[in-house]
């Protein structure tokens, strides 16, 4: 069933259509981002969404500024962050992949697919961008799996921010994401030369991308 019309007193708030429309998305993904609270919004009586425009305008403001900074070079982190504890020399370890994603349900789908087609590879998984970033800086993984739509830092910004710390030349970079291929274009600055693995498409794309930057013969 579709949304019912906005009334004229509620020129503050906008239908999830509306603005999935504005921002170029999903409209499941502005759903999520209001469910991680990225948006504030309400809930009719009848359950659906009404989010608040001031809330989608700032969204826009800091992805646009987040953006900006990231085609400078890295995002806005603490001075401190990037500490040598962060990047000591990775030895000699088994092959390691970290999934950058805050889906519990691709979290699970993606440590299944793991357990019955690299079970000699060590998962990591990370909830969050920032959180993903410095688990990235401790595990120097082989490959970084990395969601787009990522609460605290979104997954464009952080492919930028590790391509500009010489520690991770070594690491290869796979993106996960719900978008269609026509909506990410204000991520393209972070996406040149990255192979992209929708979701729906999930189980049969990721395993031989992943082999072939494991050097992994598959079964």
């Amino acid at each position: 069933m579709s949304s019912p019309e906005l009334k004229a007193d509620d020129v503050n708030f906008m239908t999830t259509r509306a603005v999935a429309r504005q921002l170029g998305l999903a409209v499941r993904s502005i759903q999520l981002m209001v469910d991680r609270g990225e948006l504030k919004a309400w809930r009719t009586s009848g359950g659906h969404r009404r989010i608040e425009r001031e809330s989608v305008q700032l969204w826009h403001a800091r992805e646009s500024n987040g953006a900006t900074h990231a085609e400078a070079g890295s995002a806005i982190l603490p001075t401190d962050f990037f500490t040598y504890k962060n990047f000591a020399p990775k030895t000699d370890q088994p092959r390691s992949v970290l999934l950058i994603e805050d889906s519990i349900h691709f979290q699970t789908l993606v440590k299944l697919l793991f357990a019955q087609t690299f079970p000699d590879v060590k998962l990591h998984v990370a909830d969050d961008g920032i959180v993903g970033l410095a688990m990235a800086g401790q595990l120097q993984p082989d490959v970084l799996i990395i969601d787009i739509l990522l609460p605290s830092l979104n997954g464009a910004t952080l492919i930028n921010t590790l391509r500009s710390h010489p520690q991770f030349d070594r690491s290869h970079v796979l993106v996960l994401t719900s978008l269609e291929a026509s909506q990410l274009g204000p991520y393209a600055f972070a996406l040149g030369g990255v192979p992209v693995v929708h979701k729906p498409q999930l189980v049969t794309d990721l395993p031989p991308l992943l082999a072939g930057l494991l050097k992994i013969k598959l079964p």
